[in-house]
This record gives structure tokens, sequence and C-alpha cells, in this order.
């Protein structure tokens, strides 16, 4: 199977580096030529378009940074769509709208081919490593062609249904690590501002029911004060409004989702689109003028998770 790869960014960059080290023969497509030539130089070949990728490939991945964006390599005149024929299988693997995952698999289907919606969770730390986790929504038969790629690049491997059921279930996922992180933040202050010591305080969260993922990923880099999870506000402004606008097409007067939106616009308005996501515990940091620091938490993630390769669910 020939792979090929658009997007490769901070999550992309890494899965399409897994597929490769699991010695898949891949193309790849980027705006940024730094990019691809790093991956040219590591035995990618490089595509000169969309199109032209998806004429080589036979599986296709977009993980791109919006809806938008990617309805413009897909659509475009040299788009992937330009190169589709029957039998091929497309992928999308960004965070997007199930709405238009539907859409655009609706002109997939119209040339032969084949849709997914595969969104991954779990940080760029696991991406790297090959340990992210991965939701897959459409076709059965096509999911189980491609899971040995799937395998390349994730640990837990679960298939949600039908197309556009992935792309729910990973809004939904990103609005809980966005809540939760707003509600880290306001607990490691209120420890700080009681006299606690943080190091303990992590660790007397990390063992007790209030821990989560987002605690023992994110609240590290808050600590140690690099704020670095390579994700940034305007992600999760995006993934946020995903969330709400799914509320609303559903009558569900939800509470808590757009006060945690608005925090986060608040945060966008103070540090920039491209601040990292967890600098929104800095809003809280300035109003106290109380920064959240101790000792041995490191600047970036590592993934320190021994290896278990397509598990699937």
């Amino acid at each position: 199977m020939k792979i090929g790869f658009i997007g490769l960014g901070n999550v992309g960059g890494k899965l399409a580096g897994s597929l490769l080290r699991n010695k898949f023969e891949i193309i790849v497509r980027d705006l940024d030529s730094k990019l691809t030539n790093f991956f040219f130089e590591k035995g990618a070949q490089v595509a000169t378009s969309p199109k032209d990728l998806a004429e080589k490939s036979d599986l296709i991945i977009t993980c791109l940074p919006s809806p938008e964006v990617c309805s413009e390599v897909m659509e475009a005149d040299d788009g992937v769509i330009k190169g589709l024929t029957k039998g091929k299988i497309w992928l999308e693997m960004s965070t997007t709208d199930s709405k238009e995952v539907k859409r655009i698999g609706t002109l997939v289907k119209s040339t032969g081919a084949i849709p997914l919606d595969c969104p991954v969770s779990g940080g760029c730390h696991r991406a790297a490593t090959g340990n992210i986790a991965i939701l897959v929504g459409g076709e059965k038969n096509s999911f189980n062609k491609i899971l040995p790629a799937l395998s390349a690049m994730g640990r837990k491997i679960l298939y949600t249904g039908e197309l556009g059921s992935a792309s729910i279930l990973k809004v939904i996922t990103n609005y809980l690590a966005s809540a939760n992180l707003v509600s880290v933040g306001e607990a490691l202050m209120v420890a700080k501002k009681s006299g606690m010591d943080l190091k303990k305080t992590y660790e007397a969260i990390k063992i007790s029911s209030g821990n989560s993922f987002v605690h023992e990923t994110e609240s590290q880099v808050i600590l140690n004060g690099s704020y670095n999870i390579s994700f940034t506000m305007d992600l999760v402004l995006k993934d946020m409004g995903l969330f709400n606008d799914l509320s609303i097409k559903n009558n569900i007067p939800l509470e808590l989702s757009p006060l945690v939106l608005n925090i986060f616009k608040d945060g966008q308005k103070k540090y920039g689109p491209r601040a990292w996501s967890s600098m929104i515990v800095k809003r809280l940091e300035d109003v106290c003028n109380t920064s959240l620091r101790a000792e041995g938490f490191p600047a970036e993630l590592t993934d320190s998770e021994p290896e278990e390769k397509g598990h699937q669910i």
C-alpha cells in the first residue's frame, strides 16, 4: 500500500514519521518546503500537488488545521478529489466538522473512492512514538483494510461506526480536555495560595479521584513554565466551536461549555492565537500575581508508556 500524507504539522508530521519508521512507502505534501524536504531526505517521495499525491497513492491521508483548509485541499482544481479513482481510500485525520466530513465524503464516493474519518487523541508526544489513540468512522471493510497503517501510527484504535461518528466523538473529547485544563489551573492556584507545595500537589492529584490525562500531561508543562503542549489557542477555539455547534443542532442548553469557550476567547485575546493552549492558566496567574512553578517538571512531554501496537477496541 502506497500512502499519501498531506499536512506535516505538529501532529501530522509525527504520524507520517511513524509510517515511514515502520517501512511504509509514503508520498508527502505540505506548503512548508522545509517539512517536505525533511521527509524527502528520510526516504519519502514529494508530490507536486494534492492531485498528484492522490493519483500516486492507494491511501490518502489529510491532517490539516481546519475544515476550511481541508475543503480547499480536497476540492481545488489540483485537489485530492481530482486524483481519486475507484478503490482508493481517503482518511481524514484532522479534528473537523462531521457535516463537512460527510459532505466531502459524498464527493469522494462519486469517484469510486472510499471516505473514512479518523481523528487522533493523546497529544504530540504520543503521536511521535506511535502511541496515540485513533477513532475511525466509515465503511468497516475499508477500516480493516488499512488497519496495518493505523497500527503503525497508534496504540488504541476504536472503530466508531458510520462516517462522521469519529469526528463527533473527537470534538466531545477535546471539549472535555479544554474544560479540564481550566479546572486544573484553578486547582493548582488554590493549592498555591493555600501554601501547598506544588510538586506534592501534582502527585496528590495524580493518585486521587481528581486525576485526569490533562493533569498528568499539561500540569507538568504548566509547572515547568514552558506551557509547551504543542497545541494552540486557535485550535481550542475551533474545536470548542464545533462542540457548541453540536449542542445547538441538538437543542441542548449547555451551561459549562459556553463559559469555557469565553474563557479561551479571552485567553486568545491576551496571548494570541498561536499561544500554547496551556497558557489559559496564565490568565489566573496574572490576576493573582502568582506563578505556578515547581522543580523537576519537563519543558516538553515525552511518551514513557510501553509500546503496544495496534490494540483494537
